[in-house]
Formats: structure tokens, C-alpha cells, sequence
């Protein structure tokens, strides 16, 4: 089992990533915190699974376990299911000396962290990550929340975990397309930040070392995250593709996952940063290469002003301009601080469909 520490200033926290963890969840907890009670949040697909089995090491070890169960899926990660979410812990009485525990995927754990954030003002939250892309991204730093009609994760709080529990032995039960959608967020980390990784990815060698890619994925956003816990930096270098996969989400109807459309918005935005000469060197065949080698998307399917409008409305723009990451080269990164002006323009660079 690997252990990584993060050291935030609003709390510190291990990030404990190995095989088997699951079925010992409880003795695992019990040695950082006292048995209380605790809310199982969790999904349909994942309580099948992997519920039971949780519940049961975390009653066994003296936890007083309730469990929230929703459908699953991106249009779950709403007010409505917030707020039934909050009554739920409420009606099961628990205390600030209690805990809340994301058992799940991406949008488990920016539900349930939210919840923690909100509820007596902020209680305990655990992550037990089960999808790639919750391993090496979502459930590390803190970032939680539910997306509004207007767009993606536009109500939220910076909640940094008590613990991350990472079994990487869930990976085995993800369908290919689920398990690319984490790849993506892997390639987006090696792009910004370590060229041995992404070199590692084109060969395919990182699928038969997952423990370890995990791992230096965690060790990368724990370094950017202590640094700049709450976003108005180096930490928004993790936003690459980002912007322009979350109005690609919104206009699929959040029918085109998180990860597939990181990849899209990561080849336009590097497209387009090669076009205006942003680039210290050409690696966009590299990238779009590497991204077929996984089965993702590379191709953006909707047009300039829609994509124009639906990114308008993302997080990072501040008032007249809006950041956007490009790549410099692999492994290294930059802040494009755009005029909302030129947004439009920006991506008609990268919409050219010529590769």
C-alpha cells in the first residue's frame, strides 16, 4: 500500500492507495478516527457492488452506519438530490463528531463532500474513490459540489477530505469506456506536469501499472493543491481542457462524460495554442495519438457560438477575461489569461477538423 500526504491549510490528509482496502474499510478508519456514526453515500450501481461489503467492515469495527443510496449518473449531482441528501443526514441525527463517506465516482464524491461542507457548518468527509478518474483527480483537493441548469459545478465549497481510501482493485470492474474517462484526466496530468508519465501512456505500459500511476497522479495535484488550495493560481494549471469539456457536457446533455470531454477540450485548446504560436513545441499528434490509444474523443461535435456561450458561463472567467490552460510543451503548462472577447475566436482555432 502506497500512502501519500497532503498538506492543506485547512487540514491535512493521507491518501492511502492499495488492493483489498475496501474489505477492511473499517479497521482502516478506526485507526485515524474514533467509531461514530457515519452516513454511506453512495450510488445504484456502486452499492451493488461494493455497499455491503463496506458496511459491513465499518459496522464490525464499531461504526454506526447509515446509508444514502441515489440513481446513478452526471444528472443525479443536483440541488434536489443535495438537499434530500442533508434531510437524510439530519434525520439520522448526525453530530459534528460524526462523518460523511463518498463511496463512488466522481459525482458520489463532489455530492457527498458538498453535503459535509454544508451540513452543521462542515463535518468529517472520507473519500473511497471507485472509478480511475475519481483515484487520480475528484477525490483529492477538496473541489466539491452539484451542477445548476446553467452549467457545470457552479455551486460548491472547497472541502478537503479527512482520508482518501483508494482499492485499486474497483478498476477491475469498470466497463473500457469508464475506465478511459480516468485515462483522460492521466494524459491531462502528464501533459501539464510530467513528460515520463505521458511517455508512459503512449506506450500503454500504465495499465499494468495502475498502483503506481495512481500514485504519481495523486503526488502531482497533492504538490499543485498545497500550493494553491483554493484555485486563484498554479492549481488552475489541473483545469487543462477543462473549460471547453464542461460546455461540451453541458451541450451533450451531460450524456458525453467527464473524462471524453476533457480529451476533446484538451486537443482544441492545444490545436488552437499551436495555431497562434503559444507553443515552445508541436505536440498535438502526440497527444490525439495517445488519446486514440484509449478509445477517447478527439473531435468536437458541436458548433463555434454554442460552444462560445455554453463556455461563457464557466467558473474561471473573472469578470472580462477567462483562463485558459495551454499546453508549452509536454509536461509543462501556462496560464492563457483571455479577453472574453477573443473566446470565440480562441476556439475557432481548435475547431479545425483537419487531423
Amino acid at each position: 500500500m502506497q500512502t501519500v500526504k497532503i498538506a492543506c491549510a485547512q487540514k491535512s490528509y493521507d491518501v492511502l492507495i492499495g488492493s483489498g482496502l475496501l474489505k477492511n474499510a473499517g479497521e482502516i478508519l478506526r485507526d485515524y478516527f474514533p467509531p461514530c456514526s457515519a452516513v454511506l453515500v453512495t450510488d445504484d450501481n456502486v452499492n451493488a457492488l461494493y455497499g455491503e461489503t463496506v458496511e459491513f467492515s465499518l459496522t464490525c469495527s464499531g461504526f454506526n452506519v447509515c446509508k444514502f443510496v441515489f440513481k446513478n449518473g452526471e444528472h443525479a449531482k443536483n440541488l434536489s438530490v443535495f438537499t434530500k441528501l442533508l434531510e437524510f443526514m439530519a434525520h439520522n441525527a448526525l453530530t459534528r463528531s460524526d462523518m460523511v463517506i463518498a463511496l463512488g465516482g466522481g459525482v458520489t464524491g463532489d455530492l457527498a463532500g458538498f453535503a459535509a461542507s454544508s451540513y452543521m457548518r462542515g463535518i468529517r468527509f472520507v473519500q473511497m474513490p471507485t472509478t480511475l478518474l475519481a483515484a487520480v483527480d475528484s477525490s483529492v483537493g477538496g473541489k466539491t459540489g452539484v451542477n445548476l441548469d446553467a452549467g457545470k459545478n457552479l455551486a460548491g465549497a472547497f472541502w478537503q477530505p479527512s482520508l482518501v481510501v483508494c482499492d485499486c482493485e474497483t478498476l477491475n470492474t469498470l466497463r473500457d469506456e469508464v475506465l478511459a474517462d480516468g485515462i483522460a484526466e492521466v494524459i491531462k496530468y502528464g501533459m501539464i506536469k510530467d513528460r515520463a508519465l505521458f511517455e508512459r501512456l503512449e506506450t500503454g505500459k500504465c495499465l499494468n501499472e495502475m498502483e503506481a500511476c495512481i500514485t504519481r497522479c495523486v503526488e502531482i495535484k497533492g504538490d499543485v493543491v498545497e500550493k494553491d488550495e483554493f484555485d486563484n493560481g498554479e492549481r488552475q494549471l489541473l483545469n487543462f481542457g477543462h473549460t471547453l469539456a464542461h460546455a461540451i457536457e453541458k451541450l451533450s446533455g451531460y450524456e458525453l462524460s467527464h473524462g471524453h470531454a476533457v480529451a476533446v477540450g484538451m486537443v482544441m485548446v492545444t490545436r488552437a495554442a499551436e495555431s497562434m504560436n503559444l507553443t515552445k513545441e508541436i505536440c498535438l499528434g502526440r497527444l490525439i495519438q495517445t488519446l486514440n490509444k484509449y478509445a477517447l474523443h478527439v473531435k468536437c461535435p458541436y458548433e463555434l457560438s454554442d460552444l462560445t456561450n455554453a463556455a461563457l458561463g464557466d467558473k474561471k472567467r473573472a469578470g472580462s477575461v477567462i483562463n485558459l490552460i495551454i499546453p508549452l510543451k509536454i509536461g509543462e503548462a501556462g496560464i492563457l489569461k483571455l479577453p472574453v472577447t477573443e473566446l470565440e475566436s480562441f476556439i475557432e482555432c481548435g475547431l479545425h477538423r483537419e487531423d
